[in-house]
């Protein structure tokens, strides 16, 4: 295909898409709008039925939770192109550039990792916590995979070298995905409906409450945890 046409083509996606936000904003509820009826029976049924305080994430991995299914594998599919489009490229960018790596002043080295426990912990609380309070395994499994941001940023691209966090990446993403599908699976098994919940469902307010939404929001922070490090790695590495 040519310039040209790749750059029409471009431009007409560009513009259909801009057509389709421009309807879809219009068609948004005004500015004080009274909420739906689902809006105040759902946190409701979450709490009452489910154990569930944060109704967000209850309607995440419980009532849409194959909808959360299919978004993980969405993720797990990016990160996969990402390492079939940039791997190669990478590699023979290392391969020519030697041990190479920027300058970085002593204080972001300090500070960079000074930063690293706090994010960490962050992020294993807004996953483990998430049927709780706001956050949940997307939400924290992206703070966690900022910490290989944070890293590379601070001058330590040797360390992430020597961690071989490419391929912890790998593993990490594909053990989320695959832990995900087998939860759902265990819906079918004890209940008989994929992503059907076959644990207790504790009590209000406890960490251990809500069945399976704690356990499906761990697994979804590990793959995207897994998922968004990949993806970043991969940009990352013919750098070092």
């Amino acid at each position: 295909m040519s310039r040209r046409a790749r750059t029409v083509l471009a431009l007409a996606a560009l513009g259909a898409l801009a057509g389709l936000l421009t309807w879809a904003v219009t068609g948004l509820p005004g500015s004080g709008h009274p909420p739906g009826p689902n809006a105040r029976r759902v946190p409701l049924l979450l709490a009452r039925e489910r154990h569930v305080a944060n109704a967000v994430n209850g309607v995440t991995y419980d009532l849409r939770a194959a909808d959360s299914l299919g978004e993980e594998l969405i993720l797990f599919a990016a990160a996969l192109g990402a390492a079939v489009l940039l791997r190669t490229r990478g590699r023979r960018r290392s391969a020519g550039a030697g041990e190479h790596s920027a300058a970085t002043s002593g204080a972001l080295r300090a500070f960079g990792a000074a930063l690293v426990a706090p994010l960490i912990v962050l992020g294993s609380y807004l996953v483990a916590h998430g049927q709780l309070t706001p956050g949940g395994g997307f939400q924290g499994g992206v703070v966690l995979a900022a910490v290989v941001l944070l890293v590379y940023a601070a001058g330590q691209q040797a360390r992430l070298r020597r961690m071989k966090a490419q391929p912890a990446a790998d593993v990490v993403e594909a053990a989320g995905a695959a832990a995900f599908a087998l939860v759902g699976l265990g819906g079918i098994v004890f209940v008989g409906a994929l992503l059907a919940n076959f644990l207790s469902y504790g009590s209000l307010g406890a960490l251990l409450s809500g069945g399976t939404v704690p356990l499906l929001s761990v697994v979804t922070g590990v793959e995207v945890t897994g998922g968004v490090a990949l993806i970043m790695l991969e940009f990352m590495v013919g750098e070092w």
